[in-house]
């Protein structure tokens, strides 16, 4: 199996995780900020540096399912990793991964300030590994299911 890299794309800061080696499982990595090309330089880095095969990003879908002024703005950053890497980039329904990682956070009692520095890793990282356990279940259609 190929490492898979997902990322939460925002405004501010792109959350990337990374699968392990075999595709089983993913780990948060790190959070990007976005300042241009520096930070497509970045995730380039990291694709190389870990053998990324393959990049799953999360689609922040409105709630009723519409493709709507963030998503497509999160299509034009996939589209333009896709050019700097050359790794094929699948889309996944991220449709509230970040209050899920906000309730994980909470739960883990982590004061505001650090719910704030690692939400968008964490939220890459739930996108990441339900990805990664819906293709082991074959339920992968255009990267949503």
């Amino acid at each position: 199996m190929p490492r898979v890299m997902g990322l939460d794309i925002g405004e501010k800061r792109i959350g990337v995780a990374l699968s392990d080696p075999l595709g089983i499982t993913a780990q948060g990595f790190g959070v990007i900020k976005v300042e241009g090309e520096k930070a497509l330089e970045e995730l380039k880095v990291i694709v190389k540096s870990y053998d990324v095969k393959e990049i799953v990003v999360g689609l922040p879908l409105s709630l009723d399912g519409s493709v709507g002024r963030q998503a497509q703005k999160v299509m034009e950053m996939a589209r333009r990793i896709h050019e700097v890497t050359g790794i094929p980039v699948s889309f996944w329904d991220e449709r509230l991964t970040s209050k899920e990682a906000e309730r994980l956070l909470i739960t883990a009692d982590q004061s505001r300030k650090r719910r704030k520095e690692v939400k968008d890793k964490v939220s890459a990282t739930i996108i990441l590994q339900s990805y990664l356990e819906s293709r082991r279940k074959g339920c992968k259609e255009k990267g949503l299911c």
